[in-house]
């Protein structure tokens, strides 16, 4: 291990960040189960960044991924692709915008940029409204519209981005309030700050911020900026890479929770829905989808492989309900981690939905992060045989909980044990 590491450091670039101080070589993986080249086993509560949606070496997944590598692995959109069809179909369908579209992408960070293309090209402007404590992927324009300074390497920018209050409800100037009134001032925000600035062409935000440290105002927030936005022939993108297909639990799409005013007129997907294959992707409505005007390929979106893996994923998660899995499981797990909280002075909140949990760490007594807590926390539970991660926008503070949706009560009960020792020893 000491040798990849080694060799690691020599050619990755130093800004790709590994996690422990020893970092781990994960070698091979079984439902919630992962195992390193020193053969520990670890119960595994963050599914490589909430990527391996439903579970390790999910037989559906790997069986459809062996079987269309045979035929056929790569060919681009410039030909006809079946299991990419099939796909755009069944999201189409599940998607709720009407006459809906859907582009194909490797990844998140390429989905959203491809929003954002979407976006300022339909309306001919290039202002962006963003979330403070927002992430939305690492390529040059998803950085500029990413509110999180530690995700944000550069201020130059290929848009002009605002940012709005509203996407973290325990903290800053409006915390204080009342769910409804907090919901008023940020939206007196965003009506200010419109009166201050020329055409903008959307807003971008996830329903519930991930790398932010699993933050997320009230239910109808954005419902209710949605009123302001259509005034001003404002888009709406919701960035669903990591709230999607379930995950939060009581909804399919984080969206879902502030659904009062119809569905976003553009929504971007990545991360669990290919169970670890690179796909990603744009869903719109077809005026604004149909916009470009120039030629657009994708090389790899939407491969025969990775829409394949997709289909089968997809059909997994919804003939097993694992939306349902995630609200009941998720719900005993964050009621068990808030009784734990309760006894550990270093922990501010437990928050989240479904399987999408965050612990927010502080030093006691205090509103002031601990990421030394943090780091510390995330050896710990790897000691005890646990992998968390970790994230938040203030100073990395907030231990990141996000199994894969298939995980049991047993498996639930496991890793609140080993969270409860390691909580405890802060």
């Amino acid at each position: 291990m000491n040798d990849l590491y080694g060799r690691h450091r020599a050619v990755i670039p130093d800004w790709v960040a590994l996690y422990y101080r020893q970092p781990v070589e994960i070698t091979h993986g079984e439902g919630r189960h992962v195992w390193d080249a020193d053969g520990n086993r670890y119960l595994d509560f963050f599914g490589g960044i909430l990527t391996t949606m439903t579970a390790h070496a999910l037989p559906e997944v790997t069986k459809a991924v062996s079987e269309q590598a045979g035929r056929i692995i790569h060919s681009s959109t410039l030909y006809l692709n079946r299991p990419m069809v099939e796909l755009a179909e069944r999201i189409a369908a599940l998607s709720h915008i009407p006459d809906a579209r859907v582009f194909f992408t490797t990844s998140g960070t390429e989905a959203n940029d491809t929003a954002l293309l979407l976006a300022t090209a339909y309306r001919r402007s290039g202002q962006i409204l963003a979330m403070r404590n927002s992430y939305h992927g690492r390529s040059f324009s998803a950085v500029a519209v990413t509110g999180n300074r530690s995700w944000s390497p550069t201020a130059l920018s290929p848009v002009q981005t605002l940012y709005v209050h509203g996407g973290i409800r325990t903290r800053g100037p409006y915390a204080g309030l009342s769910d409804a009134q907090f919901t008023e001032a940020c939206v007196a925000d965003l009506e200010d700050l419109l009166g201050h600035t020329r055409d903008v062409a959307a807003l971008i935000a996830e329903p519930v911020q991930g790398v932010g440290g699993f933050t997320s105002p009230p239910d109808g927030l954005y419902a209710a900026f949605r009123e302001v936005l259509d005034r001003h022939g404002i888009l709406w993108i919701a960035d669903e890479v990591q709230t999607g297909w379930g995950r939060t639990g009581e909804h399919f799409w984080g969206w879902q929770a502030h659904a009062q005013n119809g569905p976003p007129d553009i929504f971007t997907f990545a991360k669990g829905i290919g169970n670890g294959m690179s796909l990603g992707g744009v869903v719109a409505r077809a005026e604004v989808m149909n916009c470009i005007d120039a030629n657009s390929i994708s090389t790899f979106g939407g491969s025969p492989v990775t829409a394949a893996a997709g289909l089968a994923n997809l059909s997994y998660l919804l003939e097993h309900d694992l939306q349902g899995n995630a609200r009941r499981v998720g719900g005993l797990l964050i009621e068990r981690l808030r009784g734990i909280a309760a006894g550990v002075p270093a922990v501010r909140e437990v928050r989240g939905r479904g399987l999408m949990i965050g612990v927010e760490l502080v030093r006691p007594g205090t509103d002031e992060a601990f990421p030394e807590a943090a780091a510390a926390a995330l050896e710990t539970a790897r000691e005890g045989g646990l992998l968390i991660g970790k994230g938040g926008g203030h100073d990395t503070s907030v231990l990141r909980i996000a199994p894969p949706m298939s995980l049991t009560v047993a498996e639930a009960e496991e890793g609140a044990s080993i969270l409860e020792r390691t909580l405890r020893s802060i």
